[in-house]
């Protein structure tokens, strides 16, 4: 099962960004958009990581900090996104509890390597390395390789990134819009006919592997899940 990492950070392009990314290399994402309505959501449940920004409305990110080492006493990592950047600040974090901080801007290949290091310090090994597979399909992520039946099929870059979106949660449907922009990684202007192509080859390229089964549904008015 892919690791849950919770995102609380009130600036809306900083927490898509981040969604993205994290999606990207395999993760679940959650977001909240204030300390508030984070802590409502981990008395509920707790994920397997945080990222957590200091300047929220409602509860701060100091005081969620405490809260959740002192009163809901949980050990989920926690790595701090902060543009304060003094050494005092980082050391009174990392005593209050925090795991990790991380100065934004940030680079995202240091954030996913923070994470994956907090993952590892907590006994868990990195999601994007687990092998996935459904039906006669096998997807190695480290190696970015496809599998039907034994042979291995081969994909563009763009038609690899959906059927790993797509495999990494089969119950889900992806809407056109959600593709496109964990995809591309950029912002959606109604490009149906973009993904529709791309769908369209790798459902292609699946049939000419295997002709025995269906592997992609299209949800009408929705958009696409494994089947």
């Amino acid at each position: 099962m892919p690791y849950h990492i919770w995102i609380i950070e009130d600036d809306p392009d900083i927490n898509r960004l981040l969604s993205r990314l994290l999606c990207n290399a395999g993760y679940e994402t959650k977001q909240a958009f204030s300390g508030t309505e984070a802590k409502l959501l981990l008395e509920k449940e707790t994920p397997d990581l945080i990222l957590l920004d200091l300047m929220l409305p409602g509860l701060s990110g100091e005081q969620l900090l405490t809260e959740i080492r002192d009163d809901l006493h949980l050990s989920v990592p926690v790595l701090i996104l902060s543009a304060k950047s003094s050494l005092n600040d980082k050391i009174t974090l990392l005593k209050t509890g925090a795991d990790d901080y991380i100065t934004k801007p940030f680079e995202p290949e240091e954030v996913l390597a923070r994470i994956q290091a907090s993952l590892r310090r907590v006994g868990k090994d990195a999601v994007s390395s687990a092998m996935l597979s459904h039906k006669n399909i096998k997807l190695y992520p480290e190696a970015r390789k496809v599998t039907v039946s034994g042979k291995e099929l081969i994909l563009t870059a763009h038609e690899y990134d959906i059927l790993y979106l797509l495999m990494r949660s089969p119950e889900k449907v992806y809407s056109r819009e959600n593709l496109y922009e964990l995809v591309w990684n950029g912002g959606y202007y109604g490009e149906n006919n973009t993904v529709n192509v791309h769908v369209s080859n790798l459902r292609k390229k699946l049939k000419e592997a295997d002709d025995t089964e269906e592997y992609i549904q299209t949800v009408y008015g929705i958009g696409f899940k494994l089947t």
